[in-house]
């Protein structure tokens, strides 16, 4: 295993072209927090063999804490550093929402138009017209949970699934339950591009990525096969971690999955959440989006969260999850060979974000401790800062 790699309050003369330092100290506590969450994380990526892993901790103010940990492949000839670029399975979804908010603001298209003014050919057993763009992006489209995912595994084009998509019916009315998509999820895609006359990548890197200063970020199999800098995918065979091909299945459903980062990266998009590029993202959008809209109760069994998960809901894009008094907003991903968390405090000003190329549900356990480990630190919460 690689030795991690820490950077703490790095100068504002190194950083000024990334980051939107504002010179501020970094709050004892945090440091403590980051300190502790540091020892954590490294125990547990040497306890679980991980191969390799990365972590950001964040303010509104500060880049706190990047660790690495560990290669981009089991011939451990290359590290991973800040700039490896992951997978983040469906924490691309957090982006496909912000997009779409964006576009809201702009007046370009509305939370309440239904899907069928902008695809008048999609069709349901029922009034597809019920189903509008907040339902979408809120996962409470009313349709079978996971629709058709089995055949965006088996390769499946996206026309052709939607197309299947008139055999499902609703099983609630939308907006009223939980129902976690992936192929319906990713109709957002169409919808912002016939607006826009501009591809889904190009609108996610032109309006997200570019003015976050998110360098090494894509939306695509193409664009990450590209990078030469990038963690390969591991799952575990006979006990042993095994590079495997980067599967193109689910960057078929980009808004749902297809978008890929470094840690480096998603330290500047959890940053932006808190409130340090107003201008980009605005407090107010980021607000819309974290109000819990839909109860999600299975995830109060999941692993290393239920001990400290006292409610759960879906907002657009993001989960909200109760721990106690706090609240956080929340999103995992995982797909073959990767595994993804990013997760933020607005009350408490703080953010983390952790990164593998290794199918290891001890990502559960890291991020679950590291709010664990904030909330022991930074106190009671405060009222979020004005930008």
């Amino acid at each position: 295993m690689s030795r991690i790699f820490i950077l703490v309050a790095l100068p504002a003369l190194i950083l000024a072209s990334s980051f939107p330092l504002f010179a501020a100290m970094i709050n004892p506590a945090q440091q403590t927090l980051a300190d502790e969450f540091d020892d954590w994380f490294q125990h547990q990526v040497q306890a679980e063999d991980i191969l390799g892993a990365a972590f950001a901790v964040v303010s509104r103010e500060n880049l706190i804490r990047i660790g690495t940990a560990g290669y981009t492949d089991t011939g451990r000839q290359r590290s991973i550093d800040a700039d490896t670029a992951f997978r983040l399975a469906s924490v691309s979804k957090t982006f496909a929402a912000e997009l779409a908010a964006q576009m809201v603001m702009d007046g370009e298209i509305n939370w309440e138009d239904p899907i069928t003014e902008y695809l008048p050919s999609f069709r349901i057993k029922g009034d597809a017209s019920r189903i509008q763009i907040r339902h979408l992006l809120g996962q409470s489209t009313g349709l079978l949970p996971h629709a058709y995912d089995n055949l965006i595994e088996e390769g499946w084009a996206t026309a052709d699934i939607q197309n299947r998509m008139s055999d499902l019916s609703f099983i609630c009315v939308p907006g009223e339950c939980y129902s976690y998509q992936n192929s319906i999820f990713s109709l957002i895609e169409p919808v912002v591009e016939q607006v826009s006359a501009e591809s889904y990548e190009s609108l996610v890197d032109r309006r997200i990525f570019k003015p976050l200063h998110m360098q090494n970020a894509s939306v695509g199999y193409e664009a990450f096969m590209a990078n030469t800098n990038r963690a390969e995918p591991h799952v575990k065979r006979n006990g042993k971690w095994t590079t495997v091909p980067v599967l193109p299945n689910y960057y078929r459903v980009a808004p749902a999955a297809g978008v890929n980062a470094s840690v480096q990266d998603m330290a500047k998009w959890l940053m932006a959440q808190l409130g340090a590029y107003p201008d980009v993202i605005s407090p107010e959008m980021v607000s819309l989006l974290v109000t819990p809209r839909v109860r999600t109760p299975r995830d109060m069994y999941r692993k290393d969260w239920k001990r400290i998960l006292t409610d759960a809901h879906y907002g657009m894009g993001w989960r909200v999850y109760q721990l106690g008094d706090e609240q956080i907003a929340y999103h995992s991903g995982w797909v073959s060979g990767y595994r993804a968390d990013v997760a933020w405090s607005a009350t408490h000003n703080i953010g983390v974000v952790v990164l593998m190329n290794v199918e290891s549900s001890s990502i559960n356990s890291i991020t679950a401790r590291f709010w664990e480990l904030a909330f022991a630190n930074l106190g009671p919460a405060v009222s979020p800062a004005s930008p």
